[in-house]
This record gives C-alpha cells, structure tokens and sequence, in this order.
C-alpha cells in the first residue's frame, strides 16, 4: 500500500527576503532549510529594546514575506 504524500504551495522565502512572524518580529532570511529559515532579528530599528537573541529559526509556515529580496 502506497502511502500518498501531501504537497503543500508554501511561498518559501529566499535569502535576502524580509519576513514577519511572531507577534510583529521582523528580520533578514540568512538562510533557507528544508523545512525552515535562519533570521536576523537585528534588521528591526527596536532590536536592541527587545533583549532577544541576534538569530532565530522560523517554520515556513510561521511566517509571512513581506519584502522579496531584489535581483
């Protein structure tokens, strides 16, 4: 018995890209992974208010593009 998998359109963001998720945060796609982003949180002007790490990780899922990255 075949199992069927599930395909999912997900709007992968890019290096580059500025995404949002979270409550509001914002950053910098440095990197992209299977199932995942790497993101520089210092990109947002209240970073240093925040007291929160310089980087996260963000389920494609959690978040949303808000600037696409231009070539």
């Amino acid at each position: 018995m075949e199992e069927k998998e599930e395909i999912e359109e997900l709007n992968i963001a890019e290096v580059g890209t500025i995404i949002e998720f979270k409550d509001g945060l914002q950053g910098i796609v440095e990197k992209v992974n299977d199932n995942s982003v790497i993101v520089n949180l210092t990109y947002m002007e209240n970073f240093e208010d925040l007291g929160i790490e310089e980087k996260t990780v963000v389920n494609h899922k959690r978040y949303t593009i808000l600037h696409k990255k231009v070539n």
